[in-house]
Parts: structure tokens; sequence; C-alpha cells
């Protein structure tokens, strides 16, 4: 991609030698009809989403999983639910079950359950990762502005070399979407097309 910033932001991080698919908060709150969170058109990002999550799993790579998920009384959503009220879907117990995941992950694959937008922050999820040698994260799930933005950018500052897959990320516009993986691709990972990501991913 070619950036807005100009060549001072033109850097790569690459690929290392051990990738891992992280796919965040891909549930029904944002793919199904009717989910507060309803997305305009998520099947094109759940399809390339579950060939990455296929294609890692053939390859022998670790997949992880993300969900928000609140106490209750939401005591543990801070100021981030009083922010984005709609989040009281994710509380233990709301109906509709929006917060069920939209692929299926496989036994064993680890489920990182997280309060705010970044997967690593408050989470297991940086030592779980280190502590299964990962040096490169293929980012994929929702929303591009929101939680993989938060995500992919953390990454980097816990030592990963961050892949975010522009075809298995989706936003509320195009716009969104476009504007946030250029802002990314100039400071923070490297905005891939999913036939690459495929290809470090396949043995």
């Amino acid at each position: 991609m070619t950036s807005p910033h100009g060549s001072s932001f033109s850097g790569r991080v690459g690929w290392g030698a051990r990738p891992a698919v992280l796919v965040v908060d891909l549930v029904r709150a944002y793919t199904e009809r009717g989910g507060p969170f309803e997305l305009p058109d998520p099947a094109p990002a759940v399809a390339a989403t579950a060939e990455l999550v296929d294609a890692a799993r053939a390859g022998g790579h670790p997949v992880v999983w993300t969900v928000v998920r609140y106490s209750p009384d939401l005591v543990d959503g801070g100021l981030f639910v009083r922010k984005v009220p709609a989040l009281t879907a994710f509380a233990e117990g709301a109906a509709g079950g929006w917060g069920e995941l939209t692929l299926k992950p496989l036994t064993g694959e680890p489920l990182v359950v997280k309060q705010y937008a970044s997967a690593f922050f408050a989470t297991s999820l940086a030592p779980t990762l280190h502590a299964l040698g990962v040096d490169t994260v293929v980012v994929c799930g929702v929303s591009t502005s929101g939680c993989v933005r938060a995500s992919a950018t953390d990454a980097l500052g816990h030592g990963l070399r961050p892949q975010v897959v522009r075809q298995a990320c989706a936003d509320r516009t195009l716009a969104l979407h476009e504007s946030n993986l250029t802002d990314l691709d100039a400071k923070y990972a490297d905005v891939i097309d999913l036939a690459e990501a495929l290809e470090h991913l396949t043995p």
C-alpha cells in the first residue's frame, strides 16, 4: 500500500518463522441479522477467515480466538461499556447469544476472553503466543477500525509481527475499512492480501 504519510512511513515488519492466526471477535453480534453490531456485508470476511483458519490448521500453526465477555453486572466493563452501551450484549446470561463465535474452534485452540478492544490488553494472549514460539500474528476478524486495529497495534508493541489480512476483516463502511487499513499499514502492521497469507500458512 502507498502511505499517505510519505516516505518516512514505508517500512515492513515482514514474516518471521512461526506464524499464528488471531481471529478477533468474529461473533454473531457482527455477522448475523439483527445483531447489536451487525455489519452490512460480513460474509466475505467470514469466508476469508475460514480459509486462513483451515490453512493454519493444515500447516500446523496455532489458531487463537478472542471474544468479549462481561460479568452479569458489567462491573468489569468499566468505562468501555459506558462509552459503547451495546456491549451489554456480551454480559453473561444476556439474551440472544450474540457473543457466540461464528466459526468454531477446535478442541485445544486457545480462546482469549477480553473486556476491551485490544486482544492483548489485560489478557494472557502475549505470554500464550510467546510460549508457543510465535513471532508473527496473522490478524483477521472485526471490526477493522476497532478491535482489529487495537490488537494489531498492540501485537507490534509485544514484539510480534502483525500481518493484517485485508479480505478477512470488515467494518461498517468500506471507507472506514480502507482508511484504517491504510493507517495500520503506514504505522503499525503490514496489511496484506489473502493470497499472501495463505502462501505463508500452507505447508
